[in-house]
Order: C-alpha cells, then sequence, then structure tokens
C-alpha cells in the first residue's frame, strides 16, 4: 500500500503542475490571438484551475469508480469554501469588501449551482439528461460575465504577445499529456489504496483527492493576495465552485452516469449546501473579516475528523 500512496502522491503532483503549465501556455496564447482580457481570465485562468477535478472525474467514470466524482466535486466545494476562503481572509488580515457583482450575480449563481447539483444527484445517480441542465447554466453565467467584462478579470492580464509562441504550443502540448496521465495514474492508485483499506473511494476522493485538487486554486489566491486582489480571490473561489458543481459534474457524464453513495448523500451534500448558505449568509454584510476566515478554516477541520470518523 505505501508503494501506492507514493504513486498517488507523485501522479497528483504531475497533474497539478501539468495544470499550471497548461494555464500558463494558454495564457500566453490567449493574448497571441488578442482575446479579449476578461474572457482569458474568465476561461483560461478560471476553469485552468479547475481542470484536475474535470480531468479526475473523466477519468473516474471511464474507470468505473463514477462515485470519485461526487465526492471530489463535494469536497472540493467545501474545502473551496471553508477552507481556501478562510486562508484568504486570515492571510490578507484586513476585512476584505464584496462588490455589488459578487452579492447581486456571483453569490446567487453559487447557491444555484449547489441547488442544481443536489436536486441531480439527491436519487444516488446523475445522468447525462440531468447533468445537460447544470451544462446550461453554466453557459447562462459564462455569458453574464462576458457581456459585463467586469474591471476584476479585465484586471488580470495586461500584456500582449507579438510573436507566435512556438514553445507555448507546445507546453500546451505536453502539460496536456501530463493532466491525462496525472489523472489516470492518481484514480488508479486512489482505487488500489481504497481497497486495500476497505474505505469507499468516494470518501478518500472527498478528502484527500478534493484537497489536493484545489491546490491550484490556493496557489493562484495567495498570489492574487500579495498584489492587493483579495476580492478577485474569492471571485476565483465562487467561480471554481460553479464550474465543479456544473461543469464537471455535466462533462463527465457524456462518459456514463455518476453514482452518488447515500454516504455521501447522508452528511457531504447536506455539508455542501451549508457551506454555500453559510457563505451566503455571512457575506451580506459585504465584507469578510479575518475572524470569519478563522471560522471557516475550523469548521473544515471539523468536517475532515468528523468525515474520517464516518470511513
Amino acid at each position: 500500500m505505501f508503494i501506492q500512496i507514493i504513486i498517488f502522491l507523485l501522479a497528483l503532483s504531475a497533474l497539478l503542475l501539468s495544470a499550471k503549465f497548461f494555464t500558463g501556455s494558454a495564457e500566453e496564447i490567449g493574448r497571441f490571438l488578442k482575446l479579449p482580457d476578461f474572457i482569458v481570465g474568465i476561461f483560461i485562468i478560471g476553469i485552468g484551475t479547475s481542470l484536475p477535478e474535470l480531468v479526475a472525474a473523466i477519468i473516474s467514470v471511464s474507470k468505473g469508480v463514477s462515485e470519485v466524482v461526487a465526492g471530489n466535486v463535494m469536497g472540493a466545494n467545501i474545502s473551496n469554501i471553508f477552507l481556501i476562503t478562510g486562508l484568504i481572509a486570515v492571510i490578507h488580515k484586513k476585512d476584505i469588501h464584496l462588490s455589488q457583482q459578487y452579492m447581486y450575480i456571483d453569490l446567487h449563481y453559487l447557491v444555484g449551482a449547489f441547488i442544481v447539483f443536489t436536486v441531480i444527484s439527491i436519487d444516488g445517480e446523475i445522468k447525462l439528461a440531468e447533468a445537460v441542465i447544470g451544462i446550461l447554466a453554466f453557459f447562462s453565467y459564462s455569458f453574464y460575465l462576458v457581456r459585463s467584462g467586469s474591471k476584476e478579470y479585465q484586471d488580470k492580464l495586461k500584456e500582449r504577445a507579438t510573436h507566435l509562441p512556438i514553445i507555448a504550443f507546445l507546453t500546451l502540448i505536453a502539460a496536456s499529456l501530463g493532466i491525462y496521465f496525472g489523472a489516470e495514474y492518481t484514480i488508479s492508485a486512489l482505487s488500489k489504496i481504497a481497497t486495500m483499506l476497505q474505505i469507499p473511494p468516494s470518501i478518500i476522493a472527498l478528502t484527500a483527492l478534493s484537497l489536493g485538487t484545489t491546490l491550484p486554486e490556493l496557489a493562484v489566491n495567495i498570489h492574487t493576495i500579495r498584489k492587493g486582489k483579495s476580492e478577485i480571490a474569492i471571485g476565483n473561489v465562487l467561480g471554481s465552485c460553479i464550474f465543479n458543481s456544473l461543469m464537471v459534474t455535466g462533462l463527465s457524464s457524456f462518459f456514463g452516469n455518476i453514482h452518488v453513495p447515500e454516504a455521501l448523500m447522508n452528511f457531504s451534500l447536506p455539508m455542501m449546501c451549508v457551506s454555500g448558505l453559510f457563505f451566503y449568509l455571512l457575506s451580506q454584510d459585504k465584507r469578510l473579516s479575518m475572524w470569519e476566515g478563522m471560522l471557516f478554516v475550523l469548521i473544515y477541520v471539523l468536517f475532515v475528523l468528523k468525515v474520517t470518523a464516518i470511513a
């Protein structure tokens, strides 16, 4: 089992590193193609940090362990809101003030995405016909972002490439292969570890895998905070949760139905919904304090301890 744990850690590291190179090269190509800055920011940076969840989900369904998808989505959303948002607030120290965009659009879409995910998974199985609703909802959200072209996203990228980025194209191809094989070995090792420990793969996906696949969001957001743009970091978290709930499940369902174990529906699914509602209620004063961030982190620690005890 020790060997499988090493393989899992190495494969997960390769997956995350490949996603980082994929995002960086895609940004450079986007600038060369003269795509609007806010589109590059939304779709390349935002979705790029969620690539590990998406590719891992598709591989899971293809390998017949679709319950990993539900566990990873729930775990990633919970860790995004409680752990990463909490750490953002703690690291920033000062209150993070939220603009009306986050209050009236992103937060509402976050709650809506969680509702959609809950409705399509409540019977224990996510079918393609149901998941398509989530994909359409995400397109609606993306359409709003493109139409608004908000300054928060425009500020992410300013420079334009003037020459053909051959290295970026080659890096993009290599990173794509790295993402695929990283996800392949990650899921394979996870399944073997779960079998050896006699623990459902969904539980490991809910904890170890989801925590690992949210590392890109954490890295991007720490960099964003250092640039003095803490509010954008919150937007990245919300966007990632929306993408996980709607698109990760939606796209992976094209490869087969997604099984949602009863253990996840009894505790983790309600916990995910509570995390979204809790964040929504606490942000009604349009700010997030360091003390609230500490509370978020403590709740996440309690969640992990509870899930571990259940396993």
